[in-house]
C-alpha cells in the first residue's frame, strides 16, 4: 500500500541531526543519521505510539495542529509545509504570514529594468514591490499597499479610475471566485470584514454573490500630470508556494496612451 506520509516522515527526519533539532547529542552509536521517532514524538508534543502510526502508515488524517508542529520539528519551509499539509488531505487553514513574504532578488531586478510600469503582489491584491513608473501611475500600484482596500476606501482611486463603478463589480465578482477555493483562509476573510466594515460599495457588491474569474484587459485612469491613458494589462504567475503574480501594464505604439506613459517617465519619481 502506498504510505507517501509515511516515506515523507522518515526522509525528512533523518536529514535534521539531533543538534539541529536544539537536542543533546548524547552517546554512544546512533543507528540512524537524524532523528529518531520518539525524539520527533517528544519535540511536536505528541506520542510515539501515535507518531509510529503516522510513519507506518496505520494513520494518515492527523490535525492541522499535528502537521504544524511536525512540520516545525522536520524543519519544512512554506513549501515543504504545504506538501506535508497535502500528504495529509488537508489544506492550509491561513495564507501565508506577511512576514515571509519575499519578492525575490532577481524579480526586483527585472521590475528596476523595465521601461513599463510592473509590479509584484500577491493573492490578497497587497503590493509587495513596484518600480517608479507604477509608484508613479496610481496610488493602488504603491508598495505596502492593499489594491483593493485603496480601490473601496480612498478618494483618490475614484479620481484616478475612470472606470471605478466598473472596476469595482469586477474586483468584487473576482474575490468571491477566489475565495470560494479558500473557505479556510483566514487572511483573506478578515480582509473582506474590514472592507465590509469600511465599504458601503464594497457591502453591495459582495451582497450580489457575483462570481467571475476573468482577468482585468484594461487599467484606465485618469491622470492629474498627463492625462487620461487606457493600459494593457499582462498577469505572470511567479512560481514558488507564496503565489505571487507580476503586473506590467503597457500601450500600444502610437496612441496617445504610450505618448502620455513616456511623458510619465520623464517625471523623475525616484526609485
Amino acid at each position: 500500500m502506498d504510505n507517501a506520509l509515511g516515506d515523507f516522515l522518515r526522509a525528512r527526519r533523518e536529514l535534521i541531526t539531533p543538534t539541529e533539532a536544539g537536542l543533546p547529542a548524547g552517546h554512544g552509536t546512533r543507528r540512524v543519521p537524524g532523528l529518531r521517532r520518539e525524539e520527533v514524538a517528544m519535540l511536536a508534543g505528541i506520542s510515539v505510539e501515535y507518531y509510529l502510526r503516522l510513519e507506518q502508515g496505520r494513520d494518515r488524517n492527523p490535525s492541522a495542529q499535528v502537521v504544524h508542529a511536525l512540520a516545525g520539528v522536520l524543519q519544512l519551509d512554506a513549501e515543504g509545509t504545504a506538501h506535508l499539509m497535502s500528504l495529509t488531505g488537508r489544506r492550509p487553514r491561513r495564507g501565508p504570514d506577511p512576514g515571509d513574504e519575499r519578492v525575490p532578488a532577481n524579480l526586483l531586478l527585472l521590475l528596476r529594468t523595465l521601461n513599463v510600469p510592473a509590479l509584484v503582489f500577491n493573492k490578497y491584491s497587497d503590493v509587495l514591490a513596484a518600480n517608479h513608473l507604477a509608484r508613479a501611475l496610481s496610488p493602488e500600484l504603491k508598495p505596502g499597499t492593499n489594491r483593493l482596500r485603496v480601490l473601496f476606501t480612498e478618494q483618490a482611486a475614484r479620481e484616478y479610475r475612470e472606470d471605478w463603478e466598473a472596476y469595482t463589480a469586477t474586483a468584487v465578482a473576482h474575490l468571491r471566485a477566489q475565495i470560494g477555493t479558500e473557505t479556510d483562509d483566514e487572511r483573506l476573510h478578515a480582509l473582506i470584514g474590514e472592507l465590509s466594515l469600511k465599504s458601503e460599495r464594497f457591502r453591495r457588491l459582495w451582497a450580489r454573490h457575483d462570481v467571475r474569474t476573468a482577468q482585468e484587459a484594461t487599467f484606465r485612469i485618469r491622470h492629474p500630470e498627463v492625462g487620461p491613458m487606457e493600459l494593457l494589462v499582462e498577469k505572470l504567475q511567479v512560481a514558488g508556494p507564496q503565489q505571487l503574480e507580476v503586473l506590467l501594464l503597457h500601450a500600444a505604439p502610437g496612441t496617445p496612451t504610450a505618448d502620455a506613459l513616456a511623458l510619465l517617465a520623464t517625471l523623475g519619481v525616484a526609485e
